[in-house]
């Protein structure tokens, strides 16, 4: 989908500042803040990323000059504030994205100088509120949001209200992650795995990977399996038949698909524990015409519908199952049914489309109750110095 087959908005002038859209080591943000402002882009907005230059990325950049928008490294808070202080100011809006470093100062800043509509882009909900809730968040204060005119979440669901109704959120709305249907698409290639897998290790995804991935191939010794993703323990053992990958560049991820009769998805405890909460890597699988396992949260079946469009697997015996009793025209037919849903409702086109009507809402919502336009406010703080 382009971004000629929905409806245009007025143009915006737009500055994010994320994680990294640089470099997707051990993160999944890049990938999401790259489909976003392409999207954005092609939809005739002038954009801005600012990202902090931090040494991990630095050594791991598989996209360091992105081709759509304008990319800025910066080295320190006192550097952002300085050098883009204007540029803040005189936006329409202004994007402050979950783990940026020294996130709470940058909020802060954002907050009191920004002249446009801002929002906080929660990549991590449940992981940010339950930081909350022990005081441990590094990158926003609970305090804070109620200060954002809207609050962007990865998370949809029930979850909304309570940022609304206990955290003071005057507006949050959900912006899922998305898939570029640019680069990730069905390609002719020799299946190589019966099974892969594709994320970054965490402590409470590996379980299920055990279960679902780890066992059958323990209990299928015909079987191949793969398992693609940085930061994995090197202590830990795995079967013979599970081959390992360290990393995949995001523009690699079709092609790792390609190549599996099915591919799993594990979901994080905390996403799990809020529901609503699909991963990228669902939306990408998809659209690379590959079927997907995948363990089950509360609103996964408003994304896929399961067994026609997604296979739910609770235990290895049902993995093993799908992997071995399923025929190659029902395994096309789940791949392709998934694929239409995502094309037609979760693109970064779709989502760069929903931001529009939040940023519309929010000036609609101001001049209703009186409150001044973006050029009202700028004049009247102009007028203050």
């Amino acid at each position: 989908m382009n971004g000629g087959s929905l409806p245009a908005a007025r143009r915006l002038r737009i500055v994010i500042l994320g994680l990294s859209i640089t470099s997707s080591w051990g993160n999944g943000h890049a990938t999401t803040y790259r489909g976003l402002v392409n999207a954005l882009a092609r939809r005739g907005h002038d954009v801005v990323f600012l990202e902090r230059d931090q040494s991990w990325y630095r050594d791991n950049r598989d996209l360091p000059h992105p081709p759509y928008g304008e990319t800025v490294l910066y080295g320190s808070v006192d550097e952002l504030q300085q050098r883009w202080r204007e540029q803040v100011y005189a936006a329409d809006l202004v994007i402050v994205g979950s783990y940026v470093p020294d996130g709470i100062a940058v909020c802060a800043w954002v907050q009191q100088t920004a002249g446009g509509i801002t929002a906080f882009y929660d990549i991590d909900t449940p992981v940010t509120l339950s930081a909350l809730q022990t005081g441990t968040c590094q990158y926003l204060a609970a305090e804070q949001i109620a200060g954002f005119d809207l609050y962007l979440s990865f998370t949809g669901g029930p979850l909304l209200r309570d940022i609304e109704d206990n955290l003071g959120s005057p507006a949050a709305r959900p912006l899922y992650c998305a898939v570029d249907p640019q680069i990730h698409m069905p390609q002719t290639l020799s299946h190589e795995w019966d099974l892969g897998y594709l994320g970054t290790y965490s402590t409470d995804r590996q379980p299920t990977l055990d279960r679902l991935l780890c066992e059958p191939a323990r209990a299928w010794s015909g079987g191949k399996f793969v398992v693609a993703g940085p930061l994995y323990p090197a202590d830990l053992i795995w079967p013979e038949n599970v081959r390992r990958v360290e990393h995949l560049e995001p523009a690699q991820h079709s092609r790792f698909f390609a190549q599996q009769r099915f591919t799993l998805n594990v979901t994080r405890a905390d996403m799990i524990r809020c529901g609503y909460s699909p991963s990228v890597r669902l939306f990408e699988a998809a659209a690379s015409g590959v079927p997907i396992i995948s363990d089950w949260w509360d609103g996964l079946d408003t994304f896929f519908e399961p067994d026609r469009e997604i296979l739910i697997a609770r235990d290895t015996d049902e993995a093993l199952r799908y992997l071995r009793d399923i025929g190659e025209a029902a395994r096309q037919d789940i791949a392709q049914t998934a694929r239409v849903r995502v094309l037609a409702h979760h693109t970064a086109t779709h989502r760069a489309v929903a931001l529009e009507s939040y940023v519309e809402e929010v000036s609609d919502r101001a001049v209703s109750r009186g409150s001044p336009a973006h050029g009202d406010a700028i004049r009247e703080i102009e007028a203050t110095r």
